[in-house]
């Protein structure tokens, strides 16, 4: 670290005197905090220190993209055309939460299966969230079936152009629109999402703590971002972001802005942004209902509205984010329960599941609510990733009981 230095200095001397060399090294620590702590207030005033900075540090970023862009289904290469606008929402509203290495094959699928917003908007909503299966957070499967749907039938299949038009469709809010906005049409927006977040609040020291760090951040990337290419620009932050501003061990010396990066001189870059401790996820029981004859599973489809919405899946004691489920069976018969099958994270809660086994007489397959799934092709059923995940361990523990 900078502290260090004097140190490093005086051995390569061969300073005689160790209280000395200490009492260098006491004082320049002090030295190095007190100028960290200036240049902390100097920053919150004014995080640049010149227009011709900023200028160099934008340019710096657009010609390490040139060059080290990565290369994803849904972007054109960088100073290219620019992409489909179809291509850049679906994407984009896939990625929301979610990793580029999990959207890919996800991405690839829709778009073969419904090449355009006309396509999809007159799919079938089952066949859709069947699709969607997996990524998880499912309200954005809704809004990009509600979304296609006013885009194909009102607009005559073409996206708006600006933020604001954007920010009216389902599932499209600030982030998004900006992001489609830049990539797709080419307008000047701020785009920040988390890599952006992490590389402007390192590269300018952006001490104050998240959410409220969230404003001087976007007015850092808004002093970056340039007149013209700005969709390339927010794709080359978020490149260096995804790649070597990492959220843990970021390679600084590969950075093309090592030179400016402020959290570097203070020695952790690491701990930028600097974000408030994580609060304890509550705990939440559930339980699912395993009812199956004659070679098929008995599936219920979900309330449209609320976690999961519209998706099929196993009957479960209406679990929920709010509380533990009632533990109460659909039918009053014999069951046996296989405690603590499964444990899911939410976004704010953990779900510990039970699965209980129907062992009750042979049930009437007719039934509006529900559906009769052929057990050996469970896999095409789409359920969400939850209940995949409580599916598989049964089969699993069955067929270990089998063999045993």
């Amino acid at each position: 670290s900078a502290a260090a230095w004097p140190l490093i200095g005086l051995r390569s001397l061969g300073c005689p005197n160790l209280f000395v060399g200490w009492t260098w090294c006491f004082f320049a620590r002090h030295l190095a905090a007190l100028w960290h702590s200036a240049l902390m207030s100097v920053q919150q005033l004014s995080p640049f220190s010149s227009a011709a900075n900023a200028s160099k540090i934008t340019a710096k970023i657009t010609t390490h993209y040139r060059k080290n862009a990565r290369v994803l289904l849904w972007r054109a290469p960088p100073g290219g055309a620019l992409p489909n606008a179809y291509h850049v929402w679906l994407s984009e509203v896939m990625l929301q939460q979610t990793t580029v290495a999990a959207v890919g094959r996800y991405f690839e699928y829709f778009t073969r299966r419904w090449p355009t917003v006309t396509d999809l908007a007159g799919a079938q909503d089952a066949d859709i969230l069947a699709a969607w299966a997996g990524l998880g957070y499912y309200a954005r499967a809704r809004n990009l079936i509600a979304c296609a749907r006013i885009v194909a039938e009102e607009r005559g299949g073409q996206f708006p152009q600006t933020e604001a038009e954007l920010r009216t469709l389902p599932g499209i809010g600030d982030y998004t629109a900006a992001a489609i906005a830049a990539f797709a049409f080419g307008q000047r927006t701020v785009v920040v999402d988390a890599n952006i977040e992490r590389l402007m609040a390192r590269l300018f020291a952006i001490a104050v703590p998240l959410p409220a760090g969230k404003a001087n951040i976007r007015a850092a990337m808004d002093v970056l971002t340039p007149k013209t290419g700005a969709g390339d620009f927010a794709q080359a932050c978020m490149d260096i972001g995804a790649t070597i501003c990492t959220a843990r061990l970021p390679k600084c010396p590969q950075c093309p802005l090592h030179m400016h990066c402020e959290a570097l001189l203070t020695g952790t870059p690491e701990l930028f942004p600097v974000k408030p401790a994580k609060k304890a996820k509550p705990l939440r029981r559930g339980r699912f209902f395993w009812i199956e004859q004659d070679g098929h599973i008995l599936l219920v489809t979900r309330p449209n509205k609320g976690m999961l919405g519209g998706m099929r899946a196993l009957p479960d004691d209406n679990w929920s984010a709010a509380g533990d489920g009632e533990a109460i069976p659909p039918i009053t018969s014999q069951w046996t329960v296989v405690p603590d099958i499964i444990q899911h994270s939410f976004t704010h809660f953990t779900l510990c599941v039970d699965l209980a086994v129907y062992r009750g007489p042979k049930l009437a397959k007719e039934n509006p609510i529900s559906e009769w799934w052929p057990l050996e092709s469970w896999d095409k059923a789409g359920l969400p990733t939850l209940y995949a995940k409580a599916f598989r361990r049964w089969m699993i523990i069955r067929n270990e009981d089998d063999n045993d």
